[in-house]
Parts: C-alpha cells; sequence; structure tokens
C-alpha cells in the first residue's frame, strides 16, 4: 500500500492521533518509530520514513519509541474492512496462526505458496509474514514482561519464540532494553501468573458509543457463557491450547481487559478476538462522515456517533447461534443458547460471576441427540448440517476466511437465507458492508424514517450506505425500543433466567 509522505506529515506535525495505527514515522536521525500522535518534538522532514505497519518500521531497523509505544496503538481499521489477501493474512496472523502453523501453514490456509505471499506481504504491507509475526510476538512478550509475574523463559514460550535467545535479541532490538530493564522501569501493576492472570489496555479511536456496544452484547448474552455485573462484561472462550475467562471494563479512552488463560500461549489470539469482539480497530469518525452524506442518517449519526459492530470470540459459536435464533425473539434464542450450554457445554472448574460454561463445541452439537435441539425439524437439520460443517473444517469462518466465498456457501445450505448469513457475516466475521432488510428492527427505522416501505425497496435504498451498511444497521437498530440499546443495572445472570 502507498502512503502519501505529505499527507503522512502533516497528520505528525497536527499530532492526529485518528491516524494511530494506520501509519507509522520512523526518525533516520534517531532509529526510533512513533505513532503520529507522539508527543515528542516534530522531527526535520528530511529525516521521516512512514510504514503501513509497525513490521516494515522494524524490518527497516527501527526501534519502538518508549514515551508513544506505538505497537500498543489502535489496529488499523483497514485490516478488519479490507478482504483482499493481505487484510487476510494480517487478521490470521494477529489472531496468532504464525505461532502454531509456521509461514508456510499460514499460506497453506490462504491457498498461497509461501512465495507468494511473501510477495503480497512486501506489497502491501512492507514486511514479511515472519516479520509481521516478529512484531506480534514482541508486543505480547511485552505485555507479560510488564504485568506479569511469569520469569522470562515462560514468557519466551507464551509469546511464540523458538528460543530464550532470539526472545532476547528481539526484545532488545525492538525495544532497546532487555527484558530485565522492561520489567524494572514497567510502571504497570503486575498480577500474579498463577492462573495464568494478564491486564491489558485496549486501545480504541473516539468517538465510542459504548451503551450500544456493550447493551448489544448483553441483550443477546448466553447464561452461564456471559454476564454482566458492575459495569463489567465477562464471558468463557475456547481457544486452541485451553480455555479463558475474559473480563472487559470500558473507560473514558480505553477498554480495561482483563485475562486468566489455562496456557499463556493463547494470549496472541485472545487479545485479538477480544478486539474483534469490540470492533476496536474501527475508524468511526470515517464511517461516520461517508454515513452521514445521506440526510436521513445524518441525524440518527448526529444523535450518537461512534457506533461499534458488536463481534464475537468464536464466529463457529456466533453461527450455531444465529440458526438458534432463527424466526424467534431475542429472549428465546438466548433460552435455546442455554440449555444446549447446559447439556453439551464444558463445565468450568470453579464456576463464578455468573459463568459456568464454555460454550458447547461444533463437533458436539452435530453429535446431539434430537432430544437436546428442541426445535423444529427443518431449523434442527439445519443446525446439525451447519455444526457438522464446521466440526469437519469445511466451512471456513476463521478470522482470515475469504468473506465472499463464506457468504456464497451460506447461500447455497438448506435453511441459511439473507438474514441468516449476513448476521453471520456481520457480527462472526467483522463484514463491515453486511446488511438485512428482512430484519424486523432495521425494517420498522427505515419506514419509520420513511426511507422504504418493503424489504426489496429497503435493499435498493441501502446501497447508499455501501461500503459501511453493517454501521447503517447499527443505527436503524439504535431507533428502536430493544434491550440493545442500554446496559442493564441488574446482573445479568438474573436477566437471562429462563
Amino acid at each position: 500500500m502507498n502512503l502519501d509522505f505529505d499527507s503522512c506529515y502533516s497528520a505528525v506535525v497536527a499530532k492526529d492521533s485518528r491516524f494511530d495505527g494506520y501509519f507509522y514515522s520512523g526518525v533516520t536521525s534517531t532509529g526510533i518509530y512513533c505513532r503520529p500522535s507522539c508527543p515528542a518534538v516534530t522531527p526535520k522532514k528530511a529525516n521521516m520514513t512512514f510504514h503501513v505497519t509497525a513490521a516494515a518500521a522494524q524490518q527497516s531497523g527501527f526501534r519502538a519509541c518508549k514515551r508513544c509505544s506505538p505497537d500498543a496503538s489502535p489496529g488499523s481499521a483497514q485490516w478488519r474492512a479490507r478482504s483482499d489477501t493481505a487484510a487476510r493474512a494480517m487478521r490470521l496472523i494477529s489472531d496468532g496462526l504464525v505461532d502454531r502453523v509456521g509461514v508456510s501453514g499460514l499460506a497453506s490456509h490462504l491457498g498461497y505458496s509461501p512465495r507468494q505471499l511473501q510477495r503480497i506481504c512486501m506489497s502491501e504491507l512492507g514486511a514479511e509474514p515472519l516479520a509481521l509475526a516478529r512484531a506480534q510476538r514482541a508486543h505480547t512478550a511485552r505485555l507479560l514482561i510488564e504485568t506479569t509475574t511469569l520469569s522470562m523463559t515462560k514468557i519466551s514460550t507464551a509469546s511464540g519464540f523458538s528460543s530464550v535467545r532470539q526472545f532476547n535479541d528481539t526484545v532488545g532490538a525492538i525495544y532497546a532494553a532487555t527484558p530485565t530493564q522492561l520489567r524494572m522501569s514497567s510502571k504497570h501493576h503486575r498480577v500474579s501468573s498463577a492462573r495464568g492472570d494478564v491486564n491489558v489496555r485496549l486501545a480504541f479511536r473516539q468517538p465510542f458509543h459504548l451503551q450500544g456496544l456493550f447493551g448489544h452484547l448483553v441483550a443477546t448474552a448466553v447464561r452461564g457463557v456471559e454476564s454482566w455485573s458492575n459495569n463489567t462484561y465477562r464471558r468463557t472462550m475456547s481457544l486452541d491450547f485451553g480455555g479463558a475467562i475474559v473480563e472487559l471494563s470500558p473507560k473514558d479512552s480505553y477498554v480495561a481487559c482483563h485475562l486468566e488463560l489455562d496456557d499463556m500461549r493463547d494470549l496472541t489470539s485472545a487479545v485479538s478476538r477480544c478486539r474483534s469482539l469490540l470492533d476496536l480497530d474501527a475508524d468511526p469518525v470515517a464511517i461516520d462522515a461517508d454515513l452521514a452524506r445521506d440526510p436521513v442518517m445524518r441525524r440518527i449519526v448526529r444523535r450518537g456517533g461512534g457506533r461499534r459492530i458488536p463481534g464475537t470470540v468464536d464466529a463457529a459459536e456466533w453461527a450455531v447461534r444465529v440458526v438458534l435464533g432463527q424466526q424467534v425473539s431475542t429472549a428465546a434464542a438466548r433460552t435455546h443458547a442455554w440449555r444446549l450450554t447446559q447439556a453439551l457445554g464444558v463445565p468450568l472448574r470453579a464456576p463464578r460471576d455468573g459463568l459456568t460454561h464454555y460454550f458447547p463445541s461444533s463437533a458436539a452439537i452435530a453429535d446431539a441427540h434430537d432430544d437436546l435441539l428442541a426445535m423444529p425439524q427443518r431449523r434442527r437439520d439445519t443446525l446439525r448440517n451447519i455444526a457438522t460443517l464446521l466440526a469437519k473444517g469445511e466451512l471456513d469462518l476463521s478470522p482470515g476466511a475469504d468473506r465472499l466465498a463464506v457468504r456464497n456457501q451460506l447461500m447455497s445450505l438448506t435453511g441459511i437465507g439473507p438474514w441468516s448469513y449476513e448476521q453471520i457475516l456481520m457480527r462472526g466475521l467483522g463484514e463491515p458492508d453486511a446488511f438485512f432488510a428482512s430484519d424486523l428492527g432495521v425494517l420498522q427505522a427505515a419506514k419509520h424514517l420513511k426511507i422504504a416501505s418493503s424489504v426489496a425497496s429497503l435493499e435498493r435504498a441501502s446501497e447508499r450506505w455501501r461500503p459501511w451498511r453493517s454501521y447503517a444497521v447499527q443505527y436503524l437498530w439504535s431507533l428502536g425500543d430493544h434491550a440493545i440499546n442500554s446496559l442493564p443495572s441488574s446482573t445479568l445472570t438474573k436477566d437471562l433466567t429462563p
């Protein structure tokens, strides 16, 4: 991807935080790279270079600024929004796939040879896949160094490094400090690593409409898997190496994330999925500006901008929940999911804060007895079919999935209509341009605003909101009298009693 030098330099001069994560500035006179909003003195124009990723800056020999911590800036929205190979690769690298299967495994997953993928990444991202993964490992290592009491040997393994020497060399090259020096200079409160505890601050761009986001997560939550109390959303997660519990508490300028991991090797994936769950890499200013070109949408945006897509930590889980919610109320869908969780989900060793189980695996649902699937036969067949495809790996809903291929595959399945596959794409894969005109809340809002009077006319009218129709859905939903638009004062455990 090409970066316009003058535009980037103007953003650095203005110290514009909106561009944090979109590009990184390298200073040749100091050998340091920063985020655009770094409060340090603006260097001479002749001494500046610009890079599309932190890995590209690191690969060019720059080390991270200690003042602005550029590797901790919000992620670039384009890697979530774009559907090309480079963006899919970035999403998979962020999810830790290279640490699990290597660059050859990443290339195979994307349908390319390692050499082809390397050329694509160098052209679009300014760095090779291994360098991108190395930058991810270094950031994970820094989190563990500064927020836990884990030994450096365990941190090296948990971060994905093949050896302690590689870990020491990489940390030293990127942060200009040894791991021990990073720990000694850190102002973070370190938590005991006995349970795999990690505290992370998840950055985002303003504005951030937290009631609309967390309200939606709470209103659609599954009892036992998710809970809400004391301004904190909690849920269980099943990851590659073990289970996890996450607690997310919205603050003024970040979301406080507390993770309890069975295996520290899941940290990279867990953080990435929490960011996806809350759509924290979105650029709300750009999205709202595009939507506000429509006079009708402009009025809604002005009432409360910064809407996010309520996501998921597991797209396969969300696909199952979408089928459970077909042609029933939100409350009925939650009840179906809770009963399925009670029967097939793995229980926590020590239930707490309303959390009792992990959501059942696709394999467990595919093999479930009919008595456990209390729903019409057609929907039962649809549920069992999609669960079987997921369990066998014949339906790819990973972070790097080809969204167009997923849409086409879902469209071909019996029992999966537009409402279902667009829901799976929007909340499961973070597709920014999903739209389901047949949704009752969306259609009612459109009729109220005199945008359209039918599903067909609303489909046509939605063309003017591309490529952000998923966000248009959030704004249309915000007009309804529904629990998704506010946060409950009581705990979720009570709210979700069937």
